[in-house]
């Protein structure tokens, strides 16, 4: 690569890095404020809205992280770097909005029993402030090409249509004084972030066991390499992941292919079609004759 490529490489890194980092910026900014309102004003759903920013502060990281290790070089002793620092924080961020979204809702459940007052001008001024904090974030996120980025302005959408519910809670509850739904949308956006919680950990469980990727069909990765011309089988397949944008593979293939350089060849091509499962890593052991594993490996896929 010569310089005017990896300058250009870098350029466009920092590009995607730079609106992750503004969207994280106002994201833990908000869950600050929200956090700070909802405990002055005693609304539920302003906390519930908090835990959620805090939940998409960490996504949002975890993309940001996620680019700058992927930069990092591997080491002698963390052959593959620092990427399944990314899982290790998932795990974290999920048990912990487990245990706030339980807090929430037991919280709610007792302020049905008892309820409280709620200072629906301030729910409502934090609430509005966080749209537009998510308005701006979702702006600067909008329209990139980039895995990470679009993942993040997901999660800013959801977050954004999470504040617009509790602007329409405090509204309600400024004109009618009626404070049950508060708790309600309480228990509501507890909810929601319980079902991605769950689903962050079993991704990140997925990953943690070495489950091949549940986007990628392992026979879709196997006919791709045995399409490639001079492979007569691949066998001994093992698919799993590194961390959440990377895929790695090891495999045994069958090519009795005895020029050093047509081998080559037959290698580049097959870790080319490779990329289209975002298999960034794959180790082939090139075999004339078949091992004992092969027999084994078919046995499997019948």
């Amino acid at each position: 690569m010569d310089t005017h490529d990896h300058s250009r490489d870098h350029a466009d890194d920092h590009a995607h890095k730079k609106p992750l980092k503004l969207a994280i910026a106002l994201t833990a900014t908000i869950f600050v404020a929200e956090m700070i309102g909802g405990l002055i004003s005693g609304s539920l759903s302003l906390l519930g809205d908090a835990a959620h920013m805090l939940q998409d502060t960490v996504a949002l990281f975890l993309s940001l992280g996620a680019m700058i290790v992927a930069e990092r070089l591997p080491t002698p002793t963390k052959t593959f770097g620092y990427h399944r620092v990314e899982i290790a924080a998932a795990v974290i961020n999920g048990l912990l909005l487990i245990g706030v979204s339980g807090i929430i809702i037991y919280e709610a459940i007792d302020r049905f029993a008892h309820p409280q007052a709620i200072n629906s001008s301030v729910m409502l001024a934090v609430a509005t402030v966080g749209l537009l904090a998510n308005l701006a974030s979702a702006y600067f996120l909008h329209g990139s090409h980039d895995l990470n980025v679009k993942s993040a302005f997901l999660h800013v959408l959801g977050d954004t249509l999470s504040s617009v519910a509790v602007i329409v809670a405090g509204i309600w509850i400024m004109l009618t004084g009626q404070t049950v739904v508060d708790p309600v949308l309480g228990i509501v956006i507890a909810i929601v972030i319980l079902v991605s919680s769950f689903s962050i950990l079993r991704d990140a469980f997925r990953i943690l066991l070495q489950f091949a990727p549940k986007d990628v069909a392992v026979a879709d990765v196997i006919a791709a390499m045995e399409s490639v011309p001079g492979v007569s089988g691949v066998h001994n397949v093992h698919l799993w992941t590194l961390c959440s944008n990377i895929n790695v593979l090891d495999a045994h293939v069958y090519c009795c292919e005895s020029n050093p350089e047509v081998q080559e060849t037959i290698k580049a091509e097959i870790r080319h079609r490779l990329e289209a499962f975002r298999i960034g890593h794959s180790t082939l052991e090139f075999e004339c004759r078949e091992c004992s594993d092969a027999r084994v490996f078919r046995e499997l896929k019948d």
